[in-house]
């Protein structure tokens, strides 16, 4: 069982060889195991684990035609999960269990997925690091002293350590991408829109992407093909067909593929390391036969401050509805509602979403919406004209992931420290596109990472160029 991924797990539960149950059990010594160090999970959903394995064992004529029957996961706590704790990460949500599901695990779980437990991430998905937690820090499994990246860290550290077979992240620009790169695991970021936000605790509204993260890019694609599709409760998503992301898998469309790196992102202060796993990844790729060619893009300075003020913006909006009263209180008398009432607003809140909070508000207020969030959105539509410029001669943008392996606590004080992360994810985000963050090589024994990036609805491509350099690294 050890470092098996969903494909992989799923053939021996297929053939006979483990049972759901022996796969849970696993997992669930793996966590007793690890906990304790790595903070990887907030809720362990052990007992429920557990019997939906043996429904599966006793069932398994029927469970068995499920594609995720019998596979443990990991679920960002920002995914609503019936009659299961959700908090963001929050103090303010102590307590709280949906009463229904968000449409992705609903889709996964009708395909069998087991839920292991709900991943710790940065309160409401504030931040780059998982140390805004109000339930503690997530560490990194390569090495305990670094951070694990944001703030999908709980679910990359969860896979990375092999606590899970895979997980569900989230995305606003760069949350799955950099801490897949910094805990070593594959991430893949969908088209906005592609997969559905219903039931997905907001951050970004107009940014927010749930997606996989794995420990190949073959569980990315399995994975992707269940969750994306149109979802009547959200109307930004696409109403085209899902391909068969899985089985289309193909990486000899490398050959002749037009792959382009961006030379501004070239420019960015990355680590020796990083720059040069990037340069022998290029050259893989070209022996697989794509032609590659550097590019200029959009300065990233400008994706960084567009998304500190549209991201700051909605944030604002979006944790409004967030005021003590309505989430978690259920069956509570009334001196309890009101005490919480009047101490959770303030004290509920971390110090980063109070700051995002503040700096929305800002940014919306009369006088100053024109100057500054208005500005940012006739910028952000340049980025997305750049981006289209480029994919009308060429197939897919690579780059590093990250400039710099992880990075510590101390690294995390910085207020831009995110924005600094994640800064060659970010105009990608911004303009709604799909990517891929996949593992490379290592510098100083952490992983460093490499990422693919195409058109909308494009997501095959990067799946087919990230598969083929997988093999093409082992």
């Amino acid at each position: 069982m050890e470092n098996s991924g969903i494909v992989q797990i799923r053939k021996r539960l297929l053939s006979k060889e483990v049972s759901a149950t022996e796969v849970v059990w696993y997992y669930l010594n793996q966590i007793e195991e690890k906990e304790n160090d790595i903070n990887a999970f907030i809720t362990i959903c052990k007992d429920e684990a557990l019997e939906q394995a043996k429904q599966f064992d006793e069932n398994f004529e029927v469970e068995s035609k499920k594609k995720m029957g019998g596979i443990p996961i990991a679920v960002k706590d920002v995914f609503s999960t019936k009659n299961i704790l959700t908090t963001c990460a929050s103090h303010i949500l102590d307590g709280y269990k949906p009463v229904y599901d968000s449409t992705v695990t609903e889709r996964l779980k009708k395909e069998g997925m087991i839920i292991l437990g709900k991943s710790n991430l940065d309160q409401f998905c504030h931040g780059s690091s998982t140390i805004t937690s109000y339930y503690g820090p997530t560490r990194n499994p390569h090495d305990l002293s670094k951070l694990p990246g944001g703030s999908s860290g709980g679910s990359s550290a969860a896979v990375s350590a092999d606590m899970c077979a895979g997980a569900l992240g989230t995305e606003t620009a760069g949350s799955i991408r950099l801490p897949a790169s910094w805990c070593g695991v594959v991430g893949f970021k969908p088209t906005y829109g592609r997969v559905s936000r219903y039931g997905v605790l907001a951050m970004g509204s107009s940014l927010d992407s749930p997606g996989p993260l794995t420990k190949s890019v073959e569980d990315a694609a399995y994975m992707l093909e269940i969750m994306a599709g149109y979802d009547t409760h959200d109307f930004t998503t696409y109403k085209e067909e899902v391909p068969n992301y899985y089985k289309n898998l193909d990486r000899g469309k490398i050959k002749g593929m037009r792959l382009a790196i961006p030379k501004e992102y070239l420019e960015v202060d990355l680590t020796d390391g990083v720059r040069e796993n990037f340069n022998k990844s290029i050259e893989i790729l070209k022996s697989l036969g794509a032609q590659i060619e550097e590019i200029s893009i959009m300065d990233p300075k400008f994706s960084m401050a567009v998304y500190t003020i549209t991201c700051r913006s909605e944030v604002s909006s979006n944790l409004a509805r967030y005021d003590g009263t309505r989430y978690g209180l259920e069956g509570k008398d009334k001196d309890t509602v009101k005490n919480y009432f009047e101490s959770t607003r303030g004290e509920g809140f971390g110090e980063e979403p109070k700051r995002r909070v503040m700096t929305g508000t800002f940014s919306l207020s009369a006088g100053y919406a024109d100057e500054y969030f208005k500005k940012s959105e006739q910028v952000r539509e340049l980025i997305r004209e750049d981006f289209d410029n480029i994919f009308r001669k060429y197939d897919v943008i690579v780059a590093p992931s990250t400039p710099s392996t992880a990075l510590s606590d101390r690294d995390a004080e910085n207020p831009l420290f995110g924005e600094i992360a994640d800064i060659l994810a970010e105009g990608s985000s911004l303009a709604g596109l799909p990517g891929l963050s996949m593992p490379n090589g290592f510098e100083n024994n952490m992983p460093t990472g490499i990422q693919f990036i195409s058109n909308h609805l494009e997501e095959q491509k990067i799946l087919d160029v990230g598969y083929g350099l997988e093999r093409g690294l082992i």
